[in-house]
Order: structure tokens, then C-alpha cells, then sequence
């Protein structure tokens, strides 16, 4: 049936909905229209919610996930807080020159220090978040009032400041604990995906459908790819009632499932690769038939795909135009008189003629197209990856024996395999892509992106968000020396790089393999406690005489680069400049140059401003006169107009 025309104006309605949906997706839901049909509306109160810096009651009824704390966990999504980013030299690999962070701390705060920075800069997330199995401790969040007066009255902090509970089945919040502990940081998370972003979680059967929905809700159900199934104990566990389950899940959720550079395939290898048995002066190839074999694309439903095509009988090259030389009429139609249609286009024959060839089975002509192994751009043919995983270099045997081969002992009980992620890593990355994991654990995925970078000569960064927790006396990990998962976690890194430059790699890779550790801890300011409703997000005015004694200048630099959302992996180099420490952040024009010293001239200030940079910061009482203090801004204006001036 032909499609009808509207015959009417644009529904303005629903094109604002839309707009809203891509802002907000949770906040959009299906409705009734008035003659039944189903339609999209907006849930004002889930809005409401979102825009709103304390509790919107009021619920509503309609087709949604709901449990009891939702909104306190939207609201703790949205709190602002007053902690910052503290660099730690001493426990890093290669601090001014790497571009990845190993990020210490609880990773809903870390989330949110980073949303002015890295948003929309995240090409891949991998979390192994707690499964829920009634064994879990996972983190509770409230930003309402002073952190460790809340933490103290409901006992959730622990001698040693952890701020874990455990989550046992015999809580009667056993679900919704754990929903409002992931709901807030998968929100964060979704806004730090680039358009062509790609979220994978792994988790097993306690949670898997409440994960799901949730998912759905923030990143919108249109946007779910799939639910892989990875076999990781192909032996079962045997502590498993009814049922040795040998596979855990891994869902798959994009930002814009529109945006074709979300997912890649992976390279073909071994039997898909001896399907390509033909050769020509471009390389191997395969044929792949150029009709759709699908009957529910035909000429009804495919108008523009349903045409002759003309073959010359000489040699079997193929045109959309009949004449001396292409003689012989080829229609899309199946063997038995089923009319089907082409899988391309008129224009795309126009353009790629050169790919198609005829041949002839049973006096019928079938037309195909050239599929080659190694594309014009040089790289291998891709698959789509297939949802169901059982490879043996994916289970979790193999991934305690890397653990093994680094450490000399199995020092974590379930570590994740670096084949595992490096698959992920493969379908979800190109080579200059940032990747985050803010349930790092062992650090699986640090490891696994060191890896693929030796292997194929990438350049892909990575953020690790680990909280210290500290390991049990008993475990394998605190015998051998490791306090925390965090030292582990680090420690691992540091071994993993070093054996990857002992061995084979790819010419072109650029042999990082250290990492920025950037610890979570409060601000740099004294004597200011700081209400989430009285901070503003991204403010740099500060006052200088509530500094901490206890902090340094690279303390107040890298809380200097989240609030003007400068990328915490670009080079820092420190130098004397008319005898005042001066850090200068990326190369010319810097990106910004600081300096925190007292006794700042007019001299200085003028020789800074040479350097044109994008932004500068200074002390605010950190100068020799308040003449000078005034002039500043002028100096700048004349020198370097296009540079941004602030104080701290």
C-alpha cells in the first residue's frame, strides 16, 4: 500500500518532544493518543525531576521502572559537590607525558569531576559493576548533607573512611539499594559518551532485566544493541542450584544507534577468510549476490530498488543502461517468479559498476558484487559479531592465568580475561579513542587497551576510576603485599605496560604505557564547608586565603583544569620564569599557564602574556601591589586579547 501524505503541518508537539527525548530519554514515555494509538509523551514529573535541585513528589501512572529512592537517586545524579582531582607523582608511570589517568576514589564523584572535561569525549565504557548477589558491598550516595556526618549516623563508613555497605538479600531494599547505586552513575556516564559512543556492562542473572530497563530509561530502548552471552566457566559452577550456569551477559547500549560508527566489526579470520577464493589485480575477494533474498523487500515495499540490469555476455560486466554491448535484461526476481529487489540503489551502481559481475547458472544470469578481503582503505574485511561468546581465551581460567603470569600467584578470584575486553575494545574502538572503566578492579581494562595498542599501533587513552577498598585479610591480594584493589589495580598496570614493551609490537604504536594517578579527595579550600545548593559547576573564584596549608601548586593546577574543563591528560611542564614557578599545559598556544606563587610583577605578567595562551590563572593575592593586580586584565587585552583570565 502506497504511503499517504500527511496533508497537514508538521506536528510541532511532537518534534519538541523529540528534542526533549534526545536530552533527556527517561523522560519520555509511551502513551494513548485519543484514537488508541500509541504515541510519545512527555513524563512532566521525571522532567520536573531533572530540572529540579531537590525532591519532586507526584507520581504518575505509565509504563516506566520505578522503585522505591528513584528520585533520590536522580537527585544525587544532579548534586553538585565540592571535591576535586588531587595528582599523585609518585604513584604514577611517565606523569607528564601520558595521556591515561588512574583515577582513586569513590566513582560517582570521580563521574562527576569529569563532566565539564570529557563531555561527550568518551568513545567505549566497560564497567563489571557489583552483581547483586546478596555478597555484594556496594556504594550508598547522599549529597544532602556534610558527607561524613551522613556517613557516620547510618554507619556506612567503616574505620577505615570506605564508604561501602553490604547489600544481603535479607535487606528489604535488596533490589532498589542497587538500582540507586547504579541508576546516578550510569546518568553521569551517558553524558560523557561521544555521539558515536558505546556503553558494554557485564553482569550476571541477579540483576540482568532490572539493568536492562534501567538502561533503556537513560540511554533510551531504541538505543539497545544487544545482549551478548560470554561463556566464562564452561564448567559451571557447582554451587548453582537447578541450573550450572557457565555464561554471564554483557549489554550493549549506544548513544545513537543512527550513528553507523558506534559498532565495528571484528576482522575476519580463518574459515571467513578462505571464503575469499577469487583474486584480481585489487586482491582477494568473494562473490556475495547483489539480489535481496528477503520477500518482504520487493517492488511494493521497495519501489526504488526493483529495476533491470543489463549484463554484457562477452564478460560479464554489469550496466543500468542497455545497448550494443550490454544486451542481456536482468530483473531481481527469485528462481520461482518471486519478484524481490536489489540490495543497492541506482546510484550506488552508477558508482560502483566496477564491484559488479554476472554469471550465468542454468541459462539465468545472477548478478553479484566483489567483496574483497582488504578494503580500499588497507584494512582487513569486518564481521558483525555474533551475540553468543565461548572462545576459550575468554574465560575467566584464562584471565587468573595473565593474572598469574604477572604476579606469579592468582592474586584476584574472578579477574576478567584481557582476549575478553580486548574483543570489546576491537568492536567498540579506532585507534585514537578514549576509553573509561569506572569499576576498574583489577584493571582488566587497562591492560587490555595496552594490548591492542601494542598489536595493532592505536593510540587509545584510558580513564580508570577505582575506590580503595581495602583488600579482605584473607585474600590472596593482601598476602602478597596489596592494602587496597586500587594499589592492586595500579600495580598491575604498571607490569602489564612493562612487559608489553619487553615483547613484540607494532612499529607504529607510541609505547605509552603509564597513567596519571589523580586521587579524589575535598577541595583545596580551608574553613569553607560547601553545601551542594550554594556551588556552582565550574567555578574558578576562589578565595586564596581559605587554601589548605597542606596543598600544593600542582593541587590547585589540576583543580584549576576541571573547573575550566581542560583535558587532564594534555603535557604539563613547570618551569622558573622571573624566579615564580610558572606550569605551562600543552604545547604552543598552551592551553593554559598558571601561576600560583606570591609576589607576581607587572615584568611577569607581561612576559606570560607573550605567550598568547588560550587561558591563564593567577593567585589572587598573589601579586606585589594591587596596581598590578588591576593592570592585569589591560596587559592581556593588549597583548593577547583572545586569552581568558581568571584568579584563584
Amino acid at each position: 500500500m502506497m504511503e499517504k501524505m500527511k496533508m497537514h503541518s508538521p506536528n510541532l508537539t511532537q518534534e519538541n518532544i523529540a528534542r526533549i527525548r534526545e536530552l533527556f530519554p527517561g523522560c519520555v514515555a509511551e502513551a494513548q493518543s485519543e484514537d488508541g494509538k500509541p504515541k510519545l509523551a512527555v513524563d512532566f514529573d521525571q522532567l520536573r525531576q531533572e530540572l529540579s535541585e531537590s525532591i519532586v513528589e507526584g507520581p504518575q501512572e505509565r509504563y516506566h521502572l520505578n522503585w522505591p529512592g528513584k528520585r533520590e537517586a536522580l537527585l544525587t545524579a544532579n548534586a553538585p559537590i565540592a571535591r576535586t582531582l588531587r595528582p599523585c607523582q609518585e604513584e604514577s608511570v611517565d606523569f607528564d607525558v601520558t595521556k591515561n589517568l588512574f583515577i582513586e576514589g569513590d566513582n560517582l564523584e570521580a563521574l562527576k569531576l569529569l563532566q565539564e572535561t570529557y563531555l561527550g569525549k568518551v568513545k567505549m565504557i566497560y564497567i563489571d559493576p557489583p552483581y547483586n548477589t546478596g555478597n555484594d558491598f556496594i556504594y550508598e550516595d547522599d549529597f544532602s548533607e556534610n558527607s561524613d556526618e551522613f556517613l557516620k549516623r547510618s554507619n556506612q563508613k567503616d574505620e577505615e573512611g570506605n564508604r561501602l555497605i553490604a547489600n544481603t538479600e535479607a535487606n528489604g531494599r535488596f533490589h532498589s539499594d542497587w538500582l540507586s547505586m547504579m541508576y546516578p552513575r550510569l546518568k553521569l556516564a551517558r553524558n560523557l559518551l561521544s555521539d558515536d559512543g558505546v556503553i558494554f556492562i557485564s553482569i550476571d542473572d541477579h540483576e540482568v532485566h532490572s539493568l536492562m530497563r534501567v538502561c533503556s530509561e537513560i540511554f533510551g530502548e531504541e538505543n539497545f544493541i544487544a545482549q551478548l552471552a560470554v561463556q566464562l566457566n564452561p564448567r559451571g559452577r557447582h554451587l548453582d542450584k537447578f541450573v550450572a550456569k557457565t555464561h554471564e551477559s554483557i549489554l550493549i547500549f549506544v548513544k545513537d544507534a543512527m550513528n553507523e560508527n558506534a559498532i565495528y566489526g571484528i576482522e575476519k579470520e580463518g574459515r571467513m577468510v578462505d571464503e575469499y577464493n577469487r583474486e584480481d589485480e585489487r586482491g582477494k575477494y568473494r562473490l556475495l549476490g547483489l539480489r535481496n533474498r528477503n520477500q518482504s523487500f520487493n517492488p511494493t515495499t521497495r519501489p526504488k530498488l526493483y529495476y533491470p540490469l543489463f549484463v554484457n555476455p562477452n564478460d560479464g560486466s554489469v550496466s543500468l543502461i542497455r545497448d550494443d554491448t550490454f544486451t542481456d535484461e536482468v530483473w531481481p526476481d527469485a528462481p520461482d517468479g518471486t519478484k524481490t529487489c536489489w540490495t543497492w540503489g541506482k546510484e550506488k551502481v552508477t558508482n560502483e559498476s566496477i564491484l559488479l559481475t554476472a554469471e550465468k547458472t542454468a541459462d539465468e544470469w545472477r548478478i553479484y558484487r566483489k567483496d574483497y578481503l582488504v578494503g580500499a582503505d588497507g584494512e582487513l574485511a569486518k564481521t558483525l559479531v555474533k551475540s553468543v561468546w565461548m572462545t576459550k581465551e575468554i574465560t575467566n581460567d584464562q584471565g587468573r592465568k595473565v593474572i598469574k603470569d604477572l604476579f606469579g600467584s592468582a592474586v584476584m578470584d574472578f579477574p576478567k580475561s584481557t582476549e575478553l575486553l580486548k574483543t570489546l575494545i576491537q568492536i567498540g574502538t579506532n585507534g585514537k579513542d578514549l576509553v573509561l572503566d569506572f569499576f576498574a578492579g583489577s584493571a582488566t581494562t587497562a591492560h587490555a587497551v595496552i594490548n591492542q595498542n601494542a598489536e595493532d599501533g592505536g593510540h587509545r587513552k584510558f580513564i580508570m576510576v577505582q575506590l580503595p577498598e581495602p583488600c579482605d585479610e584473607k585474600s590472596s591480594a593482601y598476602k602478597a603485599g596489596f592494602q587496597s584493589i586500587a594499589e592492586l589495580s595500579k600495580e598491575r598496570i604498571r607490569r602489564a605496560g612493562k612487559k608489553s614493551i619487553e615483547g613484540e609490537y607494532h612499529e607504529g604504536w607510541n609505547k605509552d604505557i603509564g597513567f596519571r594517578v589523580l586521587k579524589v579527595d575535598s577541595s583545596n579550600m580551608a574553613d569553607v564547608y560547601y553545601r551542594p545548593d550554594a556551588i556552582e559547576q565550574g567555578q574558578l573564584k576562589i578565595f586564596t586565603d581559605n587554601i589548605k596549608s597542606d596543598r600544593k601548586p600542582e593541587d590547585l593546577l589540576f583543580q584549576v583544569l576541571l573547573d575550566w574543563g581542560v583535558d587532564l591528560s594534555l603535557p604539563i611542564r613547570k618551569e622558573t620564569v622571573q624566579g615564580k614557578t610558572v606550569f605551562f599545559v600543552n604545547e604552543p598556544p598552551y592551553d593554559l599557564v598558571a601561576c600560583f606563587d606570591t609576589g607576581v610583577s607587572e615584568d611577569l605578567v607581561k612576559e606570560l602574556a607573550r605567550f598568547e595562551p588560550l587561558r591563564v590563572v593567577f593567585r589572587d593575592t598573589g601579586f606585589v601591589s594591587d596596581a598590578v593586580k588591576i593592570n592585569v586584565e589591560q596587559i592581556f587585552k593588549q597583548m593577547s586579547p583572545g586569552t581568558e583570565v581568571k584568579a584563584i
